[in-house]
This record gives structure tokens, sequence and C-alpha cells, in this order.
């Protein structure tokens, strides 16, 4: 049926439509972030929690009160993390004395150093440096405002999850109920194999990032301890929850963690640390995502820098968080629906064979060449 109705469709108006829904997706999501966000957090992580309300109703627990108790699990779990990420940086804060007297005396070495190479005076340097110093310190009450902005907006989508988490999980049937309702009844298959999938690719993503994050923790906190940066377990887990954000977030981690090996160990110690994250990279990339995650999110890596980069954008580090799992949701439904599967199978990882044509046709032949050919 759907078929029959695109047949008669032009090709530059289907264009059109999607292009034109694109953009009117990307305009809502801007101006609604502080509103979408949340919610799309709250259907993530209910999906990752509705296994756990079912398992304990059918253990003959009432509905109401097994989606309580697997929200202050969630919430229990979280708790653990941001007070064990606090302790690290207030061992962290510790040494802050001492790693500021070491950055001051690198800076200076520094400077001089680009004195001597750029035929420049160091007073003049040093002064210029200055200048811009308290330059930006004069601008600090903006950052100072957009911080404490930022902030409150973190707060209020910590408040704002659970309450959608929960009332998600409560009025899951009537969600389903309403869906059912958009689409006629010739359609209702395609519609559950879209769900049923995109659930279970959700279900997978999570886990297998949670998974990949402590693995990933783990081996650069045991690495750095090794060559003796300090707050191994600190930046460990950093690199770990920045390591979520695809390609990004890693090179982020990486240059923090050289800077602070070049402050306060040596430029050896730097390369130490640069060769540690390689390696972890690497087997991050060809052991463990693999394995962990699997390859249900079957998205190109040039679709994945994209999405991330338009994410980041958008909506903040929480888009870029999200860009990855939005896509990959969208691609199931791309590859389910007709006129969208070109996207979909634009933004997949199957590469067409180089043997076979891409275009089944032969362009005709122009004159010359025929008379060549004779």
């Amino acid at each position: 049926m759907i078929k029959k109705l695109q047949a008669g469709v032009p090709f530059y108006l289907k264009i059109s439509v999607i292009l034109l829904g694109l953009v009117a997706f990307f305009y809502v999501v801007f101006i609604a972030q502080n509103i979408i966000l949340p919610l799309v957090f709250a259907v993530l992580v209910s999906i990752l929690l509705n296994p756990l309300v079912n398992f304990l109703t059918n253990r003959k627990v009432n509905r109401i009160l097994a989606i309580i108790i697997s929200i202050i699990l969630a919430l229990l779990v979280m708790a653990g993390i941001i007070i064990f990420i606090i302790s690290q940086f207030d061992m962290f804060g510790e040494a802050m004395p001492t790693i500021k007297q070491k950055a001051t005396s690198v800076f200076q070495q520094i400077t001089a150093w680009g004195a001597r190479t750029f035929n420049l005076s160091y007073e003049k340097m040093n002064s210029y440096i200055t200048k811009e110093t308290k330059e930006g310190i004069s601008h600090s009450n903006a950052v100072i405002g957009s911080t404490v902005t930022t902030i409150s907006r973190v707060l209020i989508m910590l408040v704002l999850i659970p309450v959608y988490i929960f009332l998600l999980l409560v009025y899951k049937p009537l969600i389903l109920k309403f869906i059912s309702k958009l689409f006629p009844v010739e359609l209702h298959v395609t519609v559950l194999e879209v769900l049923a999938q995109s659930k279970l690719l959700i279900q997978q993503y999570l886990i297998g990032i949670l998974l990949e994050l402590a693995m990933v923790s783990t081996l650069t906190a045991i690495g750095l301890f090794c060559i003796g940066i300090q707050s191994p377990i600190l930046f460990g887990v950093i690199t770990g929850l920045l390591n979520m954000i695809p390609y990004v977030g890693v090179l982020i981690a990486n240059a923090a963690a050289v800077l602070i090996a070049l402050v306060t160990k040596s430029p050896s110690a730097a390369l130490l640390v640069l060769g540690l994250y390689i390696l972890v990279q690497f087997i991050d990339n060809n052991f463990i995502v693999p394995k962990v995650i699997g390859s249900k999110v079957q998205i190109n890596a040039l679709a994945t820098i994209i999405t991330v980069l338009v994410g980041g954008e958008l909506c903040g580090i929480a888009g870029m968080f999200l860009a990855i799992p939005v896509t990959a949701v969208f691609k199931v439904i791309c590859d389910k629906v007709p006129p969208l599967e070109p996207l979909g199978y634009l933004l997949g990882d199957e590469m067409p064979s180089a043997k076979k044509k891409i275009f089944n046709i032969r362009l005709p032949l122009k004159t010359e060449d025929k008379r060549k050919n004779k």
C-alpha cells in the first residue's frame, strides 16, 4: 500500500520532505532542548530499567512498587559513583598547591624559551601574558554566570529525570496503545519490529557502554599508576566518562592527562602517558567495543563524527552523548520505512563490494566513440 502511494510521488518531492523534516527536527531540538533532553535521558534509562521492573512484577511485586524499587536502586548506584568521583577530586585538590607551583615553573621556562627562540624580550612577553590574564579575569563574571546557569539546568534535569522515568514506566501501556493508534492495522507488524529492535539496541548499547567505561577506566588508571601520575583513579574515571563521547572525548582526556604529566613529572612521562592512551584506545577499538558493545550500533565512522558534532552544537555535552543512540534508533526506523532506506544505508557501515557494479546501467556511447569502434 505504501509503495503504491509512493510510486506517483516525484523524487524531488520526497527529498524535499525529508530535508524539511530534518531541519524542523533540529530546530525544535535546539529551541526546546531544556524540555527534550531530560525526556530523552528518561526514555533511555526507562528502557534500561524495564527488564528489572518486569522481573519484579513476575515475582508478584506490585508494579508501582517495582518501579519505585528500580528507580531507587538506579539512584543509589548513581549516587555512589558521584560520591566516589568527589572523593577523588578532594584527594587531587590536596596536591593542587604543588601542581600550581610546578606549573608556574614550567610556564616560566616556556616563556624564557619563547623569548630566546623568537628573539623577543622576556619582560615584554611576561607583561603581555600578564595583561591577557588580567583581561581574562575581568571577563570571569560572565563565565561564572554561565557556569551557574549550566549547574542550575543540570540540577533541574536531575530532579526531572527520575519523575519522567517513573511516569514513563507507569504509563508504558498507554504510550504503546497511543503508538498503535497512530498507524493502520496493516503496519502494526512493522511498528512492533521497530519498537522491539530499538528497545534491544538501546539496552545492549547502554549496558555495553557502562562495561566499556569500567574497562577503559581500569586500564587507564593502572597505566597512570605505573607511570607515577598523581590521582590515577580520578583521571582513569574521567577518561572512561569522556570516552562515552566518540572520538572527541578521548582527545580531551588525553590532552588533560598529558598536560598534567608535563607539569608534574617530565616530558618523557608525558610521552609515556600519550603512548598509554594510544594503547588503551587500540585495545578499546579492536577488542572491547567489538566484544562488549557488539555490532548492534551499525553506524559508520563518518556518520558518527558528524552526528556527535551536530549533537554537541545543538545541546552541548548531553547532545554529544545522546547522538549515537538517537542516530542508531533513527537508522532502525530508516531501514523499515521505504522512502528513508537510502538514508539508513548511508548511516550504516555496510560497504558495497568493489567487484560489483554500483550502477546497473550501461551508458550509451558517444558518436565519436562509435566511429572509433567501427
